[in-house]
């Protein structure tokens, strides 16, 4: 498997991790983890498990933003025509 983060599935290479898949902030490890495979801070983790929940995929979302814009809409959202 590459490097790159499956947002899907919990974090593989050893880090202890729910049995539900879901982000375990009670495990320094896991958030360590998921930290260094979504790029954001460890308290960037804990805080968007609190805004949005433990699911992986939420709390990508919730840190990347939503990906559903088109390039037009981000263009035309920031007043370029």
């Amino acid at each position: 498997m590459s490097d790159e983060a499956s947002f899907g599935a919990p974090p593989q290479g050893g880090a202890a991790t729910s049995p539900t898949g879901a982000i375990n902030v009670g495990d320094e490890q896991e958030v360590q983890t998921w930290a260094r495979k979504l790029n954001v801070t460890e308290m960037q983790i804990r805080d968007a498990v609190k805004a949005v929940g433990a699911r992986p995929t939420d709390v990508e979302e919730h840190l990347k933003g939503s990906r559903a814009t088109t390039n037009a809409e981000q263009t035309r959202a920031a007043g370029a025509r």
